[in-house]
């Protein structure tokens, strides 16, 4: 394997795709879009991007992260990461809750932030313009820049680069991003305080993982898309809760098509989800344990139907988190009602037992010599102990089964070929 941090975390099926590992770097460590692993970085073999990598590594969650830091005083925390305040609740704006995945929660939240003087931009993830498919990390300084980034994005993303840009500006920004993303932020801004001065909040997405461009590819081709026509628009979510996955292009002579929307249990529990990367596989924060705020579907009262009228989990992590929730909600931004800390369980029911089958497949790949996260003080274990004995044998057998139909042992390559 390379020597340099980073592209051994890489080759290890440990990374993200975060992006914080190219701040400041540009010239040394790159993020590439790979049709199978992901967005990942690739590092300048030269002297220079050997020391940005060692550079970098600090800011690397993927490698592991630090519950110690956190402030956890009970079992619901030691689930969820800390949860001060939950509330249930949808944007004010009816067009911002419309264009949301739920109740439009994370854009009416940034639109606020801006609004109020809180930060001047929001970094965020919106399709890229001349590949829908992909996404691109964009600030975006007013409404119509944050709708436009309004809805689920389900493919490899790296907002964490934009910390580069946030260093060499004076002015604050809000960040949203995965669990992961703000992960790798918490750690970047721990060690540098001029930075934590310049991210006045970050919120986290609720994520069950991200496929890669294959996946997408599929999708497409599910939702008519010919192959030898432009992709102008793909949306995942959205227009309603959950909202229908839809496509639009154009044919060589100019001609425009809206492709027939298909529902998100199809497009995401057919399609997708089969897609996601191993890394997201054994991941253990899927909602946002190192945000200010984070928010989900409440999937405890589900939508009646594709497009039903939306509805948000917030979840405030912090008290700088819960300020800012509060003044949302009493400044009309948002329209949310307390809920109970426990909701959580009740709105992710499959979580808690992907806690567990996380510790287990962790446990299956250590014992063939693979590296795992090195997540501090996030106790796994008590989850898989409540799995049923299938379960946990499962977690076990199904790692190995994986490990050697996947030949998941194998170094990873990125490869820079978009189809």
């Amino acid at each position: 394997m390379n020597t340099d941090p980073i592209t051994s975390i890489v080759q290890r099926n440990l990374c993200t795709g975060c992006g914080a590992c190219a701040t400041g770097n540009d010239k040394f460590i790159k993020m590439l879009d790979d049709p199978e692993n992901g967005r990942r970085p690739v590092v300048d073999p030269s002297p220079e991007g050997v020391r940005a990598s060692h550079a970098a590594v600090k800011r690397c969650a993927g490698i592991g992260t630090d519950w110690g830091q956190l402030e956890i005083q009970d079992s619901i925390d030691m689930a969820w990461g800390p949860v001060l305040a939950v509330w249930e609740g949808c944007a004010q704006d009816p067009e911002i809750r419309h264009r949301g995945s739920s109740g439009g929660a994370v854009t009416a939240l940034a639109t606020h932030a801006v609004e109020t003087g809180l930060a001047a931009g929001v970094v965020h993830i919106v399709g890229q313009k001349d590949d829908p498919r992909l996404n691109e990390t964009v600030i975006s300084r007013d409404r119509a820049g944050l709708l436009r980034g309004a809805g689920s994005r389900y493919a490899q993303a790296s907002p964490a680069e934009a910390l580069s840009e946030i260093s060499t500006r004076p002015e604050p920004v809000v960040f949203v991003g995965k669990p992961c993303d703000v992960a790798s932020v918490h750690k970047a801004v721990s060690q540098d305080q001029e930075l934590a001065g310049r991210i006045p909040l970050t919120i986290a997405i609720f994520c069950a993982g991200a496929p890669n461009l294959a996946a997408t590819d599929r999708l497409l081709t599910r939702l008519g898309v010919p192959k030898q026509h432009t992709l102008t628009d793909l949306r995942y979510r959205g227009n309603g809760w959950p909202g229908l996955m839809q496509a639009k292009w154009k044919t060589p002579r100019g001609e425009q098509h809206t492709s027939d929307g298909i529902s998100y249990g199809e497009g995401w529990g057919t399609i997708l989800q089969a897609s996601r990367r191993w890394r997201c596989r054994i991941c253990a924060d899927h909602t946002g344990a190192f945000a200010d705020i984070s928010v989900g579907d409440p999937w405890h009262t589900p939508p009646g139907g594709d497009t039903d009228a939306g509805r948000s989990l917030i979840v405030a992590r912090t008290a700088r988190g819960r300020r800012i929730v509060e003044a949302a909600i009493r400044e009309g931004a948002l329209i949310a009602a307390p809920a109970k800390r426990d909701v959580i369980a009740r709105a992710q029911p499959n979580l808690l037992a992907t806690n567990g089958a996380v510790w287990g497949r962790r446990a299956a790949m250590r014992m063939v010599g693979m590296s795992t996260p090195n997540d501090k003080g996030q106790k796994l274990f008590p989850f898989w102990m409540k799995l049923s004995t299938r379960q946990k044998a499962q977690s076990l057998l199904g790692t190995w089964k994986r490990v050697v139909r996947e030949r998941l042992w194998r170094v990873v390559s990125i490869s820079d070929r978009i189809r």
